[in-house]
């Protein structure tokens, strides 16, 4: 239920917005970073599931970034170029990349090969964790992912829909992050009116209402669910999870 954060790095300005866009467009949270520096910024800073790297980065080489990257982190790389020949596209694998697009592209490409990598990695973790549940505690409430319950502070089981489940749960892989309300729309596999696009950002306000409804203690003044102006939503307490 994770929304995928992906790291976009570019030194090209345009380009770089031209991804993060896209891609926010298409349901991932783009986070943008132009050198080195920034990189680590926003790995040291929270979860990234996937880099794209271009390899020219002005003074820097996006190549040892990435050989770089690959002894200290095991986040999926997809190399970013207009170097498309054979032997370029080598040193960006033999570097560590999982992946190699080729400037120019087309967005739709290229986000197919992001879902690509992203289920790679995904499928990966689910063979090696695939009987390992989890357990999230939040303000002193217990989600129980095995027995798919929740508990509030006092030890009360209190029943909710599926759908508020699954909100609650796109809340809990995404703690501290401000969601739109098209992301967790798309989350939810929540599809509106095309015509009337607003109608899908009512659906999940509803929803909102009432899942705070059941777990805020004042569900008009909330701690836990907060809205973020001008954005949508964050989930604004911390959230640990444990093996079932």
């Amino acid at each position: 239920m994770a929304i995928p954060r992906i790291l976009v790095v570019d030194d090209d300005p345009e380009m770089r917005h031209m991804m993060s866009q896209y891609l926010r467009q298409n349901g991932c949270i783009a986070l943008p970073a132009a050198t080195e520096a920034e990189v680590h910024h926003h790995l040291e800073g929270g979860r990234i599931d996937l880099v794209l790297l271009d390899v020219m980065l002005g003074d820097e080489s996006g190549l040892e970034i990435c050989k770089g990257l690959r002894r200290d982190h095991d986040v999926p790389i997809i190399m970013v170029s207009a170097l498309s020949a054979d032997h370029q596209r080598m040193a960006g694998y033999e570097t560590g990349a999982d992946d190699y697009v080729a400037k120019p592209f087309n967005p739709e490409l290229l986000l197919a090969r992001v879902r690509a990598v992203l289920s790679r990695a995904r499928r990966s973790s689910s063979l090696i964790y695939r009987r390992r549940i989890q357990t999230f505690t939040f303000y002193g409430w217990v989600y129980d992912g095995k027995q798919d319950e929740v508990r509030s502070p006092d030890g009360y089981q209190v029943t909710l829909s599926r759908r508020e489940t699954a909100l609650l749960k796109v809340l809990l892989a995404n703690p501290h992050i401000p969601l739109t309300r098209q992301e967790i729309a798309t989350a939810l596999d929540v599809t509106g009116d095309q015509d009337q696009p607003e109608s899908t950002g009512r659906a999940i306000d509803v929803l909102v209402g009432r899942l705070r409804s059941k777990i805020e203690a004042d569900p008009k003044s909330p701690e836990m669910i907060r809205t973020e102006r001008g954005i949508g939503y964050v989930f604004a307490v911390d959230v640990r999870a444990e093996e079932g």
